[in-house]
């Protein structure tokens, strides 16, 4: 008798119906977000300009998401960012489909001064159905008085906001008592204009005005002194500081990447070295308009350190 032989499994269907972009991206991420962003073709594929642009989303991705994790929860359950300069909002749609959207207590705010681009923001947010995504079409500086925006948020972030709209989002941010800032600072001119504007006098008083002597040693320059101020900022005023590189964003050599904590320990320190660096490079009078410092009788939660 001739043995039957046992038939070959035939391939399931679902293994063979498999995308090949389970392997890329994270569950539940929506595919049709990835194609409104330019992440993904048109035809929901990867090619390697889009695996680049998707590994970029990743790498800025997971610097937030930790943070986000680490923030003790709210007693009422909610979660509020504000993202500032939000252009197309390619940030904040990331985050709402990669974290939000699955807390249905929270909340994320697009701020953007040019009107089309909050409107095309708004229609793509009603077509995905997230629904808890606003987008208000303000300056950062005149969002701060907005009752469109509520009276306190937990995280702030501004990636490539130009000039010294980083800065007014801080402010903001420290009005609303923001728990925790992401800053990815752009284009800075305000400092840099003080040091040409005070550079006969301090080439005169030091040889460390050649770092500013020529145009473009001087926006570079001014560049990097901001950035020292706002992490000593941020320290006076009561927040943990840890800045590091975000390899590899597109379209752009500012890499710097400045995440914020709220501890409540207000830095004297901090306070006292941002005080010394500005009269140094003759720009003490950011005292009174960008780098206010706490008064000594704010609290008594100020450390040395």
């Amino acid at each position: 008798m001739k043995s039957r032989q046992a038939a070959k499994p035939m391939p399931s269907a679902k293994v063979s119906a498999a995308s090949p972009l389970d392997a890329e991206l994270r569950p539940g991420q929506s595919i049709e977000l990835l194609k409104e962003l330019h992440i993904l073709t048109r035809d929901g594929k990867l090619n390697q300009d889009s695996r680049r642009k998707l590994k970029q989303v990743y790498h800025l991705y997971q610097f937030i998401e930790k943070l986000l994790q680490e923030l003790p929860a709210n007693p009422n359950g909610t979660l509020t960012l504000a993202d500032h300069g939000a252009g197309k909002s390619y940030l904040g749609f990331i985050l709402y489909d990669l974290y939000f959207k699955n807390l249905p207590k929270s909340h994320i705010y697009g701020i953007e001064t040019r009107a089309e681009l909050v409107s095309k923001s708004r229609e793509l947010a009603e077509k995905l159905g997230f629904s808890r995504m606003s987008f208000i079409n303000l300056s950062v500086a005149e969002s701060a008085q907005s009752e469109a925006l509520p009276g306190q948020f937990d995280v702030i972030t501004a990636l490539h906001a130009c000039d010294t709209a980083t800065d007014d989002a801080i402010a903001f941010g420290l009005q609303k008592k923001a728990r925790a800032f992401v800053l990815v600072p752009c284009c800075q001119a305000e400092v840099a204009r003080h040091l040409s504007q005070s550079k006969a006098l301090s080439l005169a008083r030091t040889p460390l005005a050649e770092l500013w002597r020529h145009p473009l040693h001087t926006r570079e320059m001014g560049s990097q002194i901001t950035n020292v101020l706002r992490c000593l900022y941020l320290e006076a005023h009561g927040y943990q500081v840890t800045v590091t590189e975000l390899v590899g964003w597109e379209h752009s050599m500012k890499n710097e990447l400045i995440l914020a904590r709220y501890t409540g320990q207000k830095k004297r320190a901090a306070a006292a070295r941002l005080r010394s660096i500005l009269e140094e490079f003759g720009l003490l009078e950011l005292l009174d308009t960008r780098f206010t410092l706490p008064r000594d009788n704010d609290g008594d939660n100020g450390t040395a350190g």
